[in-house]
């Protein structure tokens, strides 16, 4: 009878053991262009890729990884469309062809608005010849992207929340709107408890370069509604609710304190201390650096950039 109650005991255990995942973390480097996490799911029918990356580096690990288990990538989710999260699809599905990409259509916004902007002072920047030759490569790369914007639009729009099931395994997939983004995409697999949010949530500083901030605040409110117990961010370390909680709180006083009328330097100093297990000493000079860019050009710049990228840019 004991030896039956402990084998129960032992499937019990096994039951309530979330789904496993795989990241492959990304990076953020001073005076080179960050690569996104990506993570894999396991499902009956081969493997889920959560984002693809920037660089050929990171990408070659991805392909690495599904090597490896011996199993074919069948779909990729991109978060959202930012080149460090969506770069590696093409060679993603050269090598596997029938993988499907799922995503929002805010790439059609970034395509007329953000990327021509960008490009113009990526050239400027090259025409200085102060760029090193790795920097060289990356910016090469990106207009490669930028002028084969087939390569980063999805073969299946997600175009609000639903659940879908791919391989087998069920996964509740959320449309974000005007938040990091003008429409993010973020994953909640209510089995396994986990979340997968991209840059909903980015450890060391909210990227904001494409932000409407207080739709961004909206997001991770209906993030915190979730029962998740591990959280994977666009960049950094899992974490559990209350570090996910501690870093909501921390954005809510930096957008608060952003457009407050407090000095400039009291808000990215705050940030330093609210987000500090986020943020280790070799990345501190450039957290505060991104902060107080962040305060200046967007939550204090004129009221109509302030709401540029809350409203759709493809108009």
């Amino acid at each position: 009878m004991r030896r039956l109650l402990i084998i129960a005991a032992g499937l019990l255990t096994a039951a309530s053991v979330p789904v496993d995942y795989h990241l492959v973390s990304g990076q953020v480097t001073p005076g080179k262009g960050p690569d996104g996490n990506s993570i894999f799911l396991d499902t009956k029918d081969g493997l889920i890729l959560i984002d693809t990356g920037r660089h050929p580096e990171h990408r070659d690990r991805l392909l690495a990884y599904a090597k490896e288990r011996g199993r074919a990538i069948i779909a990729i989710f991109n978060t959202h469309w930012h080149l460090d999260h969506t770069t590696g699809n093409a060679e993603i599905r050269a090598a596997y062809p029938r993988a499907r990409v799922y995503a929002t259509d805010a790439i059609d916004g970034a395509i007329t608005d953000f990327f021509p902007k960008s490009r113009k002072g990526a050239e400027e920047y090259l025409k200085s010849g102060k760029v090193p030759p790795a920097m060289q490569a990356e910016l090469q790369r990106g207009f490669y992207v930028m002028d084969h914007p087939d390569t980063l639009r999805p073969t299946d729009v997600v175009k609000e929340s639903r659940s879908l099931t791919i391989g087998g395994r069920r996964l509740d997939v959320h449309v974000a709107h005007f938040a990091a983004t003008e429409a993010d995409l973020w994953l909640y697999d209510p089995k396994a408890r986990l979340a997968i949010v991209g840059d909903l949530v980015v450890g060391l500083v909210p990227f904001m370069d494409t932000a409407c901030p207080d739709g961004w605040r909206k997001a991770i409110d209906e993030v915190a509604a979730t029962r998740f117990e591990t959280l994977i961010p666009g960049h950094g370390e899992p974490m559990d609710r209350a570090r996910f909680l501690q870093w909501k709180s921390a954005y809510g006083n930096f957008v608060d304190c952003g457009h407050s009328t407090k000095p400039v330097a009291e808000c990215f100093a705050g940030w330093l201390k609210d987000a500090a297990p986020f943020i280790d000493d070799a990345h501190r000079d450039y957290a505060s650096q991104a902060a107080e860019y962040y305060v200046t050009t967007r939550l204090r710049s004129s009221p109509e950039e302030q709401q540029h990228y809350c409203k759709p840019l493809n108009r």
